[in-house]
């Protein structure tokens, strides 16, 4: 849009005109629209052709507004006296001109509406009528048709003896003619010539063009006969002329002749081919033998012959190399075999092609090659083996590892979802989709301590998919959960009355399940004692005093305690006697009271 005719909405993409239209001076405008997304550098491009419809406003227009003509009274009937001719710069039925006498002082012509022809419908006789006045209209077809007017003068004379016109005009120049399509207007195209053998006015000849001119290419000298240009050709959009011209004599009557010239347009190279797309986008699949095709580019060239012949290549840039292209045929193929995870996307900046002609002319294409994937990748885990430590105490539903896997295709053939395959005892579960590793029930370190299992990521192709294991070992931590457990509670001591001080009476023994200083024990006596004390790590209860009598008894109450933050304890009673007694065992309380929280665990103490 050189001359600013046009707007366009950047956000609808509405054309509107910004300047008056003139058919006559630009009857088709070619505009280039480009599209960007948001503002991203990716373009297209499209052309709008839009066609100037021409509308009548341009009235039918004579080289003169008179002119004057003498013929012989002795003229027969039929005999053409003269060409009216006008010219309308519109098209179509615009421009279309029909040729009529608005005016006349007697029948004695006619003309012919489409060629402008005034012929003589009867004999004139000088002696009646020497001079009569045409109004000549010549109006166009459009709708309201316009109208311009001729005034002819026809003058009757006598016919002199000696000149009587009976040898018509007869061409003697080819009816070929040959131009090329880059001269300028105004250049010499042909030289119609035809000779007439009478003498005087009767072998003087006039050349005008009857038909074949409607775009008014071509002006003709009705003089010289000199055909030339009036217009700048194009071979592309016209190869071919007819021309009808009339050789016509000036004699009474006029003889004439026609001839029809064919003109050939030569072509010369001022073409550029022009690809069908701005941007050629296509796909092709990885991992294939080099001579896959990709795609085929095609562009034309009106030009003709060697002008219009294509060559193809692509320009150098990044990724070039990956391919190769047919310089005929277009036809784009790989070079080499195409890894998606390397490079998905190929932007191909300069896809070329010139044609033939000297000098060569030559235009450019966009190439977007998408690579596509095929499942060539097996996910893979971060770490080749996972090792974590947890707390017994955790509550069912903990997360306690988050498993990552990625995988480097792409759609489907990379997305992973998680599994366990071993058996982890219901210990453990594993979320597909974010690969967390969570407990499925309360777990005891006191029952199992280790869990070796095996995880699995799977990629979801619907195609042969894949999948990589890793090993998870998980670790029991332990926690105090559990109380020191004497091995015999009551104890029954029989220690004789004359036992030495500083001898150990009895030993008793207790065990906790939980690991480190939450399974260490130590004992206590619950009240103070002075006739006996226990060892705190043995257990051993050893005498102090000497007995009392011999028959001394008493109860001790011994607590078993682990070690850890929040230490658990255990009591049992150790009954001594100094005599044989019979063995009657007798419950320390008669009545056992206790509050339990809701919700304990089973085993609680």
């Amino acid at each position: 849009d050189p001359h600013g005719k046009f707007s366009i909405d950047p956000q609808f993409g509405i054309i509107r005109t910004k300047k008056q239209l003139d058919h006559e001076a630009q009857s088709v405008v070619v505009l280039t629209v480009q599209s960007q997304l948001g503002n991203f550098p990716i373009y297209s491009s499209t052309q709008v052709n839009i066609s100037v419809t021409d509308i009548n406003d341009n009235p039918p227009v004579f080289l003169t507004k008179s002119d004057k003509v003498t013929i012989s009274h002795t003229q027969p009937p039929g005999t053409a006296v003269y060409i009216a001719h006008a010219e309308d710069k519109d098209s179509g039925l615009n421009g279309a001109i029909k040729y009529s006498i608005a005016s006349k002082q007697s029948d004695a012509f006619s003309i012919d509406p489409s060629l402008g022809v005034v012929n003589l419908t009867r004999t004139v006789f000088a002696e009646k009528q020497q001079e009569y006045t045409l109004h000549i209209a010549a109006k166009d077809c459009g709708s309201p048709p316009l109208t311009s007017l001729l005034m002819l003068t026809v003058v009757i004379e006598e016919q002199k003896m000696g000149h009587i016109n009976d040898n018509t005009p007869s061409f003697i120049s080819s009816p070929l003619s040959y131009v090329m399509e880059d001269v300028e207007v105004g250049f010499l195209v042909h030289h119609i010539i035809a000779k007439d053998p009478d003498e005087g006015r009767n072998g003087q000849v006039t050349y005008h063009i009857i038909s074949g001119n409607e775009g008014k290419e071509f002006v003709l000298d009705k003089i010289t006969g000199l055909l030339t240009t009036a217009q700048f050709l194009d071979r592309e959009v016209q190869e071919r002329y007819s021309l009808t011209i009339m050789a016509l004599d000036d004699g009474s009557p006029a003889l004439s002749a026609t001839q029809v010239l064919t003109i050939t347009v030569l072509d010369v190279n001022d073409e550029t081919p022009v690809f069908l797309k701005q941007l050629y986008e296509t796909a092709v699949h990885e991992n294939r033998d080099p001579g896959e095709f990709v795609i085929r580019v095609e562009a034309v060239d009106q030009d003709a012959g060697l002008n219009s012949l294509l060559h193809y290549e692509i320009l150098p840039g990044a990724g070039y190399e990956k391919f190769k292209m047919n310089s005929n045929s277009g036809e784009l193929v790989t070079a080499a075999s195409l890894d998606r995870e390397t490079q998905e996307v190929f932007r191909i900046k300069g896809s070329s092609c010139h044609d033939l002609g000297s000098p060569s002319r030559s235009s450019t294409t966009q190439l977007y090659v998408t690579v596509l994937d095929e499942n060539d990748h097996s996910p893979l885990f971060v770490k080749t083996q996972y090792q974590i430590s947890v707390t017994e105490d955790l509550e069912e539903g903990s997360a306690i590892l988050d498993l990552s896997a990625s995988d480097e295709d792409a759609g489907l053939n990379g997305e992973v979802m998680y599994s366990l395959i071993d058996d982890t005892y219901g210990a453990f579960a594993i979320d597909s989709v974010t690969g967390s590793i969570i407990t499925a029930k309360a777990l005891d370190r006191e029952t199992k301590s280790q869990y070796t299992f095996r995880a699995v990521a799977s990629d979801c192709s619907t195609h042969f998919p894949r999948s990589t294991t890793v090993s998870v070992v998980v670790h029991i931590d332990d926690v105090n959960d559990n109380d020191p457990l004497f091995l015999q509670n009551p104890i029954r001591v029989f220690v004789p009355a004359e036992t030495a001080v500083n001898e150990t009476v009895a030993t008793v023994r207790a065990e906790d399940l939980d690991l480190g200083s939450n399974g260490a024990i130590v004992f206590n006596l619950m009240m103070a004692e002075n006739v006996f004390q226990v060892d705190m790590k043995s257990g051993d209860i050893i005498l102090r005093e000497p007995l009392a009598s011999k028959d001394f008894s008493t109860q001790l109450l011994v607590t078993a305690s682990d070690q850890g933050i929040a230490p658990r304890t255990s009591t049992a009673v150790v009954i001594i006697f100094t005599e044989e007694q019979e063995e009657v065992i007798s419950f320390s309380h008669s009545l056992y009271e206790a509050s339990v929280p809701e919700n304990s665990e089973a085993g609680g103490h």
